[in-house]
C-alpha cells in the first residue's frame, strides 16, 4: 500500500482523557500488568463493526470530550459510537452510532457529555501504534501502550495514522444507540462471588434492593458506589486475583467496582463481579447516576454474554 493511501488525524487540542485502545492486554497479569483496553468494550466493538473492521482494531476512546479537536489530513470514512459528547464536524452536529465522511482540513470537536461518558472513534483498519505485550491499548498508570508505547494520553500535535481511507459500508446498527445509552446503566447484573455468604443478611437485602449512586471518585481503575453501608463478617483475607467488574467492599462499606485498569490482586471481600456487559454500562455512567445491582447466575450470565457476542456476526 502506497504512502498516498495513508490517512491521518492531527490533534489540534487535547481533551482531558483521550486514549488509544483495543480489546486489552491479556496473559500478563502474572507480571502485575493490568488488562487495559476499551472500558465500554460493547460500544468499541460496534464502532469497528460499522466500518467492517476486525472487532479488536485499535480505536480512540474519548472521555468527557472537553474540547478535544482533531483535524483531518486526508479524506476518510470514520465511525462514532458510544456516548454523545456533543461532537461536531466543523459546524455539523454528529450523533453516535453511524459512519461519516471527514474531508481533508475539516475539524472534529468533542465538547461536553450529553448522554454517557465515553465515545469511540474508529478508523478504517484500525489506528497504527506499537504492540506492547500483545496490545496497543494505553494504560497511563503503567506507562504502557498507546500511540507512542508509553501509555500517555493524546497530546497537542500528536498524529493518529492508519492505512486506507475506507468507504461507507452501509452497515446500520441493529438497535437505537440513543435508547441503548439512556437505559445502559440502570440495572447492573452481578454474579455472586465466594465471599458473599460472609455479608450480613441485612447488607445483602440492601445491596440488591436499594439504589446506588455513582461517585465522582471514578476512573479507569474503578468506580465507587455510594449508598447503604455494607457489613462483612469476614476478617483478614489473603490477596487474590481480581476479574473485570469485581465488586470489592473495603472497611467503609461502600463498594468499589473494578474496571479495566484495576490492580491485578486485592484483599477486600467481594460481593461478586459484574457481567462484562454490566461493566461496560457502568463505564458510561456519569457521577450522580443511579444504578441498581441485580444478582444473576453464572450460567445465565454466560448465555447472555454469548448472545451479545453473536450479535456482531
Amino acid at each position: 500500500m502506497s504512502a498516498s493511501d495513508k490517512s491521518a488525524l492531527r490533534v489540534v487540542r487535547a481533551g482531558p482523557l483521550a486514549l488509544l485502545v483495543d480489546d486489552g492486554r491479556f496473559g500478563v497479569r502474572h507480571l502485575g500488568v493490568t488488562q487495559g483496553g476499551a472500558a465500554d468494550w460493547f460500544s468499541f466493538r460496534w464502532a469497528n463493526w460499522l466500518l467492517g473492521n476486525a472487532l479488536d482494531a485499535a480505536a480512540l476512546e474519548i472521555v468527557i470530550g472537553g474540547g478535544l479537536e482533531l483535524e483531518a489530513e486526508a479524506d476518510s470514512t470514520l465511525a462514532l459510537m458510544g456516548a454523545d459528547l456533543d461532537a461536531h464536524l466543523d459546524d455539523r452536529a454528529l450523533s453516535p452510532g453511524a459512519t461519516f465522511t471527514m474531508r481533508a482540513g475539516q475539524r472534529l470537536v468533542f465538547r461536553q457529555p450529553r448522554n454517557g461518558l465515553r465515545a469511540y472513534l474508529a478508523v478504517p483498519g484500525g489506528l497504527e501504534a506499537p504492540l506492547v505485550l500483545g496490545s496497543r491499548s494505553a494504560t497511563p498508570r503503567e506507562q504502557l501502550g498507546g500511540l507512542h508505547g508509553d501509555g500517555r494520553t493524546l497530546q497537542v500535535d500528536d498524529t493518529l495514522t492508519w492505512h486506507g481511507r475506507g468507504a461507507t459500508t452501509g452497515r446500520r446498527l441493529p438497535f437505537d444507540p440513543a435508547i441503548s445509552m439512556t437505559l445502559s446503566g440502570n440495572w447492573l447484573a452481578l454474579v455472586p462471588g465466594a465471599q458473599i455468604g460472609h455479608f450480613s443478611g441485612a447488607s445483602l437485602a440492601q445491596a440488591f434492593n436499594l439504589p446506588w449512586r455513582v461517585d465522582d471518585r471514578a476512573d479507569r481503575m474503578g468506580v465507587r458506589l455510594v449508598g447503604p453501608i455494607l457489613h462483612c463478617q469476614l476478617g483478614g483475607m489473603i490477596s487474590e486475583g481480581i476479574p473485570l467488574g469485581a465488586v470489592q467492599v473495603p472497611p467503609d462499606g461502600q463498594p468499589i467496582v473494578l474496571l479495566n485498569d484495576r490492580q491485578t490482586i486485592g484483599g477486600y471481600p467481594r460481593l461478586g463481579a459484574l457481567t462484562p456487559l454490566a461493566a461496560a454500562r457502568l463505564a458510561q455512567c456519569l457521577p450522580g447516576h443511579e444504578v441498581r445491582l441485580v444478582a444473576t447466575s453464572r450460567e445465565h450470565a454466560l448465555r447472555a454474554h454469548s448472545r451479545c457476542l453473536a450479535a456482531f456476526r
